[in-house]
């Protein structure tokens, strides 16, 4: 069986074994200190944090390469965009100019926008690393008790836990659907134009789209009759109490919320200027 395009990586490391809610508040705190500093510094500690718990946790990059391929694609559009429309931006959020390469019109190199971008970049490198761990080792149904831990409604946690457990689903029935039509002569391989490609690829995800209305109204259903929602609370499976290891990492997060408070605070400024 291939790999869930985004869901659970069954491989046992150091980030399957802490609780789901010291994940998610871990998570939460890297984007909280990504939003409050856009300093090159920080977000490069960030960016390597998340390359060492990337390590720990034993998934694979090639577990998420579709995913990865996609943010991937984006960052490099976006850089490129930025550079198009906004050329001088670095210039005027530093107020200085050390020109790299003389371009055409206004398109100009300068460090401060080398500087500006590689921090946009590195805010991705930082955040997104971590939001994908907590996807890849955390189950659904432990996903949803630590959302609901940190006060999130167990409508709302429970309904990202289905949606996070169907992922696997849907791609599964997916290649089931395009295996039964490329037998039944519907080309989706290179051979075909990618116009062909394109109108035969609605004869597999309209049957896809029904079959997850269906089930979703099976759900619905089941879910209803049960009296899902009736109460102001509920149990969860799957829950894992805090230890010692999760108090320390937790800690640890609060303290980079903090650390990054007090940074920007004392030097008044969300950039670092390295010409300043």
């Amino acid at each position: 069986m291939s790999t869930p395009l985004l869901g659970y990586v069954d491989r046992p490391g150091v980030l399957h074994g802490l609780s789901g809610t010291t994940k998610l508040i871990v998570v939460l705190a890297v984007i909280l200190s990504a939003v409050i500093s856009s300093d090159l510094r920080l977000l490069t500690g960030l960016a390597l944090l998340s390359a060492i718990a990337w390590a720990l946790s034993r998934v694979r990059l090639a577990d998420l390469k579709v995913v990865l391929s996609f943010i991937t694609v984006f960052m490099v559009l976006n850089s490129v965009a930025i550079f198009l429309f906004a050329p001088g931006y670095g210039e005027e959020l530093f107020a200085s100019r050390h020109l790299l390469w003389d371009g055409p019109w206004h398109w100009d190199l300068t460090a401060e926008q080398l500087v500006y971008q590689a921090g946009v970049a590195m805010k991705y490198l930082a955040v997104l690393p971590g939001v994908l761990l907590f996807i890849t080792t955390t189950r659904p149904p432990e996903f949803a008790s630590s959302l609901a831990r940190i006060g999130v409604p167990y409508r709302f946690a429970y309904a990202v836990s289905l949606a996070l457990r169907y992922i696997p689903d849907i791609q599964r029935e997916y290649r089931i659907i395009s295996s039964a039509q490329q037998a039944r002569g519907l080309d989706l391989s290179r051979r075909a134009g990618l116009g062909r490609r394109l109108r035969n690829l609605a004869g597999v995800l309209l049957p896809l789209l029904l079959g997850a209305v269906e089930r979703i109204d099976r759900v619905s259903a089941a879910m209803e009759l049960r009296g899902f929602g009736r109460g102001r609370g509920r149990t969860w499976l799957i829950t894992r109490p805090l230890r010692g290891r999760d108090i320390a990492v937790i800690l640890g997060a609060i303290a980079l919320v903090a650390g990054t408070v007090a940074m920007v605070a004392v030097t008044g400024e969300r950039f670092w200027d390295p010409w300043g």
